[in-house]
């Protein structure tokens, strides 16, 4: 297998750390996005959205999607289980991991698109789609500042799939400027345990 990657990407970096902490060795080739190399017909042949990451698979196919990749990577790898061992722990994960990948990752993913310099000219910016995406993911900061009162990871006492999701989208936000503002000190508190664990560097 060969992992197509990128690693300045939030949704790479999700793969990646997945990866770390499951032990899983996997080639990985770099791909220039930033010289356009996600949009030639090699590249397209594998993913025709032209996103990474994506995970060419033995016999030629390939799955895109970070969390599908995961999902594939933790039906293989099932130990230590990120994605939970029974119907109702899965369930409850997934739940966890979509609610951070909807509310906190897209919300930072739109304002890097819309203020960043590294799609200046390559896509229209708006700077009003910025600031309200910037508002959202601050409104989920708040939100789960409040969840994690009473737990000490995402989807509940382990870190899962769920964490990665939502520390990557952290991770992005300090690129532009969304730092987890100091009196959420809950939130404060989960950041800084999952940075300092060995795989968040993946």
């Amino acid at each position: 297998m060969i992992l197509h990657d990128l690693s300045a990407g939030m949704h790479p970096r999700r793969v990646r750390i997945f990866m770390a902490e499951k032990g899983i060795s996997i080639e990985r080739r770099e791909v220039d996005a930033a010289g356009g190399a996600n949009a030639l017909p090699d590249f397209l042949r594998l993913n025709p959205l032209g996103k990474l990451p994506v995970l060419e698979l033995d016999d030629g196919s390939a799955i895109a999607e970070s969390l599908a990749i995961c999902r594939y990577l933790e039906a293989l790898h099932p130990q230590p289980p990120l994605m939970g061992q029974t119907p109702q722990g899965s369930a409850h994960i997934e739940m966890w991991t979509l609610r951070m990948d909807h509310e906190l990752s897209q919300p930072i993913a739109l304002a890097f698109v819309h203020s960043s310099d590294f799609y200046r000219g390559r896509v229209e910016q708006v700077p009003e789609v910025a600031g309200w995406a910037r508002n959202r993911a601050l409104q989920t900061m708040a939100w789960l500042d409040g969840e994690l009162a009473e737990r000490s990871h995402i989807a509940g006492d382990d870190y899962t799939l769920a964490d990665i999701v939502a520390q990557c989208a952290c991770v992005l936000g300090k690129a532009v400027g969304l730092r987890i503002p100091p009196e959420m000190t809950n939130l404060s508190r989960w950041f800084a345990q999952v940075s300092a664990r060995p795989t968040a560097r993946a």
